[in-house]
């Protein structure tokens, strides 16, 4: 299993939230490249990076900054936020993104997307942001009525190869990953999915590492790195 570090930016800024709320922001580093070879220098095999400005806005914030950090590095780089149209896509992966996290779109610009992984293949995630069960939107402000796993199956269907599921109730809260609701989700689909939120130690690897069998590929930690409560060594050693 994959453990992957996660780089949020704002206003050029390396931050964490809680539970995705902007208000409650945390500055972790100035210094978006000197944190991404952190991370890869101790072993990450991919680094996740958020543009939580784009995610809120609807349009990227914060390219120039991702397109220091795939310079920088030689691991590959996915990112998030923002990424609504064919356009954007197009645009993040010019600049050497390996692969672009339409969330949003999975529901708002169904075309956008679809088209999306028409001509990009497996380059196209789809991120899936689940508050209770239920998909939000919009950077997490905006809930819906639909099913997170409903929403996967359609995206399985529509050919989407990976997906990343983020519970939000957990993330950045160092309460340890919603087990339950990351086994239905991975139950529901056969592609592989990443899971997101609530990691903080070795021990919360080694029981997403029991979901391995039901299509878990990896996941994503980002606070306990920041905090200090998991080293990134550790991690990767857990999960494998």
């Amino acid at each position: 299993m994959l453990v992957i570090p996660a780089i949020d930016l704002s206003a050029g800024q390396v931050v964490r939230l809680a539970r995705g709320d902007m208000k409650k922001k945390t500055v972790y580093s100035d210094d978006p490249v000197a944190m991404a070879r952190r991370w890869a220098d101790e072993g990450a095999q991919i680094l996740h990076v958020v543009d939580l400005d784009g995610a809120v806005s609807g349009k990227l914030a914060n390219l120039d900054a991702v397109a220091k950090i795939v310079e920088a590095i030689d691991i590959p780089v996915e990112l998030g936020g923002g990424l609504r149209t064919v356009a954007d896509v197009q645009r993040v992966l010019d600049i050497g993104v390996r692969w672009a996290i339409m969330g949003t779109a999975a529901l708002r610009n169904r075309s956008e997307l679809e088209a999306a992984v028409a001509q990009f293949g497996d380059q196209v995630i789809v991120g899936i942001d689940a508050r209770d069960g239920k998909v939000a939107v919009e950077g997490w402000t905006q809930d819906s009525d639909i099913e997170a796993t409903q929403i996967a199956q359609q995206m399985e269907l529509l050919g989407v190869e990976r997906l990343i599921c983020t519970d939000i109730a957990t993330d950045g809260m160092l309460t340890g990953p919603n087990l339950a609701a990351m086994r239905q989700f991975c139950a529901a689909v056969d592609i592989p999915t990443v899971a997101s939120g609530g990691v903080r130690s070795v021990e919360d690897v080694r029981a997403l590492r029991e979901l391995e069998p039901l299509g878990l590929l990896g996941c994503i930690v980002g606070r306990a790195l920041y905090t200090g409560d998991l080293a990134l060594p550790d991690a990767i050693a857990a999960a494998q």
